[in-house]
């Protein structure tokens, strides 16, 4: 890692808590201000800026800043001019934040390494930069602070330098409030039961502790995107009579041939009997008549006035499909839990069935959130354009999955309530957004007071670690995903399929590998997943950055990659088909 210091913000009282030292709040066992000092723990030198706190280890320096509670630019100031290392970056991080952890800090640092930027930013999983979570140049800092003519009383965007990173990250919800403690702590208590899972941990749970679907007798045509819950059989012999494989002539005994005047066609009348040396002119599918030993296909006949022969040098061939040959009565069509597709539904109907018992298919609730989403009309100060929800339907149809409706949700403490219990008309609720524990994010806490089950707390995945999946007692799946954009589909094409699968009783889709020539420039300590196109002699190029804030990357590109943490060019790689 790359020589850095570290400056922690752990002064002033919180006003809107009463008054209480807010860095000192235990959360899942720990101070907020000792989970900052985990975080940091290898930095080169820490500071902690605030007031005195004996209890502090003598390793991490003290200062505060002049006058108290002057702003955390005031803060900032004077912990830079404290430390007496000078390492070339300098990591300022905000003690209000319970879940941050080391990884946090050094997905900040390999940013700020990897690129020529001044300064780099953690942004939340609703998109919001945060700019107490980050890693600057030192350079760049002293020279931000110097052009200031007071640091007293002033905003963090006074110092934001113009060339900037933002680094999605999962684990920087702050509590700012009595409220957002209590959520934080309810996060805690549902969270320790799991640890962060990767995909393939995350599918592994789905698929073993998700509650199939109740199965029911349907019209296979009516349920795409079902799973047989019963096996299907033949009701009927395929082909269900004799029939020409070729057009040609059927023919009795062997030639030459007198040639009948009638014609057998396909759907139509069965030629009389042939006797021997007859033959009577037929189309491909046609009941071929009785007495019939073969067909001669057109291209090996000759026909003189009403003579047929075989011509010279020509294969002897039945070319007849005889009953029941592909399919008896009674034999296996397609097994308990195969998909119901185009393929099912027409080797089904082939041998006379047309209904099965199935699981499925998934219905889904789209859930977005957020005061500031807006989906149409014109976009008033502080709104955004929902840019995803109008396309989650295509992408959930691709999955298998049929869409029964799209809601918003507004920022209230129990927006959720209400719909995590009215479940009858769903059975996966599909949350984008409220999922990482800040003052906004509501469906952890929700999810916990409808007492649901679950499965997938967090995923160790870059980006996309918010991610949540629950089972509720009335049955339905929550699905909850990243405000981010990209996050969101990026998780949603990982985890759908996975979840489909459980609630249908269908095996899992096998999944397309092969190598991912760049994949040193894209791996991680954590799985990470990105934007890929296929390379001209197979496999895959993956894009080394992505801009999570919207779907631009997802233009001219084929799929995404799974990469995994260490991976090598050429390393094998998993691919997500984008759905057209």
């Amino acid at each position: 890692m790359t020589a850095a210091d570290a400056i922690v913000l752990a002064g002033g009282r919180a006003s809107r808590m009463g008054g209480v030292d807010k860095p000192a709040i235990v959360i899942g066992g720990r101070s907020m201000l000792d989970a900052a000092l985990d975080a940091v723990r290898d930095c080169a030198e820490v500071v902690v800026v605030g007031p005195h706190r004996r209890e502090l280890d003598d390793r991490f320096g003290q200062v505060r800043e002049v006058p108290p509670g002057s702003g955390p630019v005031a803060a900032i100031g004077t912990g830079l001019t404290a430390l007496d290392s000078a390492a070339p970056l300098v990591v300022v991080l905000a003690a209000d934040m319970p879940f941050l952890t080391d990884e946090t800090v050094h997905q900040l640092l390999r940013s700020a390494t990897e690129s020529t930027a001044d300064a780099v930013f953690a942004i939340d999983a609703s998109g919001r930069p945060q700019y107490l979570v980050g890693v600057w140049r030192r350079s760049a800092l002293a020279e931000a602070l110097a052009g200031l003519d007071s640091l007293v009383n002033q905003p963090m965007k006074a110092i934001v330098p113009a060339e900037t990173i933002l680094v999605e990250l999962p684990d920087i919800a702050d509590c700012d409030t009595e409220d957002e403690v209590r959520r934080a702590r309810e996060a805690v208590a549902t969270d320790r039961a799991s640890a962060r899972l990767d995909l393939t941990e995350a599918r592994e749970r789905l698929g073993a502790g998700l509650t199939p679907l109740v199965a029911y007798e349907a019209a296979l045509s009516e349920v795409p995107g079902a799973a047989l819950a019963a096996p299907i059989t033949a009701a009927g012999p395929l082909p269900r009579f004799d029939v020409s494989a070729m057009d040609g002539y059927a023919v009795c005994g062997d030639g030459p041939w007198q040639l009948r005047r009638d014609v057998g066609f396909a759907g139509g009348a069965r030629p009389q009997g042939l006797r021997p040396g007859e033959a009577v002119r037929i189309a491909t599918g046609a009941h071929v008549p009785d007495g019939t030993t073969s067909v001669l296909r057109d291209e090996f006949a000759a026909v003189t006035a009403d003579e047929l022969t075989r011509l010279p040098d020509t294969p002897v061939r039945g070319d007849v499909r005889n009953s029941g040959e592909d399919r008896k009565i009674g034999d296996l069509v397609a097994p308990a839990g195969t998909r119901v597709t185009a393929a099912l539904r027409s080797a089904a109907a082939s041998v006379e069935v047309t209904t099965g018992t199935v699981r499925g298919p998934v219905r889904a609730r789209i859930v977005m959130t957020g005061d500031e989403i807006r989906s149409t009309g014109p976009l008033q100060t502080g709104q955004t354009r929902d840019s995803i929800g109008p396309v989650l339907p295509d992408l959930l149809a691709g999955c298998g999955v049929r869409v029964v409706d799209r809601v918003h949700l507004r920022d209230t403490a129990h927006s959720f309530d209400e719909m995590l219990t009215d479940t009858s008309d769903f059975d996966l609720l599909v949350v984008v957004g409220a999922t990482g524990g800040g003052a906004a994010d509501q469906l952890r806490t929700a999810i916990a007071r409808a007492g649901a089950r679950i499965l997938v707390p967090r995923l160790a995945l870059r980006p996309g670690g918010s991610t949540v999946v629950a089972e509720l007692p009335t049955g339905p799946t929550v699905l909850g995903l990243p405000g981010n954009p990209f996050a969101a589909i990026a998780v949603l094409l990982a985890l759908t399929p996975a979840i489909v699968a459980a609630r249908t009783g269908a095996a899992l889709p096998r999944k397309i590998l092969g190598p991912l020539h760049n994949a040193a420039e894209i791996t991680a300590p954590v799985q990470r997943i990105t934007p890929a196109r296929y390379a001209p002699d197979g496999g895959w190029l993956g894009d080394p950055t992505v801009r999570t804030a919207h779907l631009a990357g997802l233009i001219d590109r084929d799929g995404l990659v799974i990469v995994p943490p260490g991976a090598t060019d050429g390393s094998t790689v998993e691919f997500l088909p984008l759905p057209c």
